[in-house]
């Protein structure tokens, strides 16, 4: 069921953005960079693409887990595939350069709460979706990680990095506090999502 709802759900979104996706498909098929891996139509176009492959991956790391006798293969395995799948191509487009990189200074947004106003409901959406794959997995696949607030703190340090390598890199992006809140909100949104499956895999593996 949740491999069908999340089928569900890309097949939704690529059929809203589809004029988009087929823009920069041309290039994509044809192997170029420019006009592909460093658009977000095109990352979002490869991720779509590249879903079989991972579901294969997947399969493959579930049949060798049920050979060995692994409890939960195939939950494990989607979990690893998942975190994977869903949350480079968001960091990769979070690192995607500026016109102006490498030629303007980094800029840091430190005030709370500022920068919510400017981002408008795509941006905060698409804040909340950078780390959402991580939240989500990530307490499957690892049973230390199976609490919200671990998952927030988790969620807040890799935000924390991306923002910190924008400034670093001069990527020509704005370095703020509101992307680090928003995206760990995200991961633990989430967290809280995928609750059912790793609870019962903490009941599961608790001692007698």
């Amino acid at each position: 069921m949740l491999v069908g709802l999340a089928v569900l759900g890309l097949a939704g979104a690529a059929f809203a953005v589809r004029r988009p996706l087929l823009m920069s498909a041309p290039r994509c098929f044809a192997g170029r960079w420019h006009g592909c891996f460093d658009t977000e139509n095109g990352v979002v176009l490869m991720t779509l693409v590249s879903l079989p492959p991972a579901a294969l991956v997947a399969w493959a790391l579930a049949r060798r887990r049920r050979a060995a006798g692994v409890a939960s293969a195939w939950r494990l395995s989607l979990a690893e595939v998942g975190v994977v799948h869903g949350t480079v191509p968001f960091v990769w487009m979070t690192m995607m350069p500026g016109p102006g990189a490498g030629a303007v200074p980094g800029r840091v947004s430190l005030v709370p709460l500022r920068d919510l106003l400017t981002m408008g409901p795509l941006g905060i959406g698409g804040n909340l979706l950078v780390f959402a794959a991580l939240g989500f997995f990530a307490p499957i696949r690892f049973a230390a990680l199976a609490s919200a607030p671990r998952v927030l703190a988790l969620g807040a340090g890799c935000s924390a990095l991306v923002e910190t390598a924008q400034y670093a890199l001069r990527l020509d992006r704005v370095s703020s506090v509101d992307d680090v809140l928003v995206n760990a909100a995200g991961a633990a949104l989430a967290a809280l999502a995928s609750r059912r499956w790793w609870r019962t895999r903490v009941r599961d593996d608790a001692p007698p």
